[in-house]
């Protein structure tokens, strides 16, 4: 299931509370594990025709220079 743009920004503003969430680096783990930093977030009218969708959150990337630092989940 996709995530919606009204999920993402229940989760965002809990993340938020925290200090800790608002200085953090923003990334996208591939299905490879491979990390690319977010660069830019787009709002985009859907062109096709018939489709439901009218609107789509897209997150630009690109590849991390610190692709390869170990991280924990918190």
């Amino acid at each position: 299931m996709a995530i919606t743009g009204k999920i993402l920004n229940h989760v965002l503003k809990k993340f938020m509370k925290a200090e800790v969430a608002q200085n953090a680096r923003v990334q996208v783990e591939l299905p490879n594990g491979e990390m690319y930093d977010m660069t830019d977030i787009l709002l985009l009218e859907n062109a096709v025709l018939g489709d439901s969708e009218t609107h789509r959150l897209v997150f630009r990337c690109k590849k991390s220079a610190k692709s390869s630092v170990n991280y924990k989940r918190v």
